[in-house]
């Protein structure tokens, strides 16, 4: 049996690989993760069958675009539990995860679209953050500070759906801050 020989993207595929993420990422910015993808081809300078080769599908190429975005906030979630509390990383992380979700308008219906679909392009994307959710979740645990009997997956879907009502209403970092903390109280035993 032969072993499959990896080859280099050549420097003109890369070029409009790179050229569709840039043009998916403005396109989703200001019209939605649902917009057409005609246009994002046509944004990018390539044509349709490029953009379909590269991703073959809406997901393929939402999860490529979120990739950037999620080795940020994983490390984002790494220095919030190493310099805060566990209560204090958690609740934190929860704004941040809110707050990032709903930067691409409909992202929140893809997220939960793509929980539902274990095979979906997107769920590696979104496991990572519902287990980085539920790492922060176990140590507030551990510390006495979150509900023990509230699972990783509950507290992801709640910032799911609070990240569309953040998106829906427009909500500044401020507003969103307040409804996070408001929708996530439950969450935490109360810290004299």
């Amino acid at each position: 049996m032969t072993a499959a020989v990896f080859r280099p993207m050549r420097a003109d595929a890369r070029r409009n690989r790179d050229a569709i993420l840039q043009a998916a990422r403005e396109v989703f910015a200001s019209d939605g993760v649902l917009a057409s993808l005609d246009g994002i081809a046509l944004r990018a300078g390539v044509g349709n069958a490029t953009l379909y080769r590269n991703f073959p599908t809406r997901d393929d190429l939402l999860a490529a675009v979120m990739e950037a975005d999620l080795d940020e906030a994983l490390a984002e979630a790494e220095t919030l539990a190493r310099e805060h509390s566990p209560r204090i990383a958690l609740a934190e992380w929860l704004v941040r995860l809110t707050w990032r979700l709903r930067i691409w308008h409909d992202l929140p219906h893809c997220v939960a679209e793509a929980r539902a679909a274990p095979g979906s392009s997107m769920n590696q994307a979104v496991s990572m953050l519902v287990r980085q959710t539920g790492e922060l979740l176990d140590q507030a645990k551990a510390a006495g500070a979150a509900v023990s009997a509230i699972e990783a997956d509950e507290v992801f879907e709640l910032v799911t759906a609070l990240s569309w009502a953040v998106d829906r209403f427009g909500d500044d970092e401020i507003a969103a801050r307040r409804r996070v903390e408001v929708g996530t109280a439950g969450l935490f035993l109360r810290s004299d």
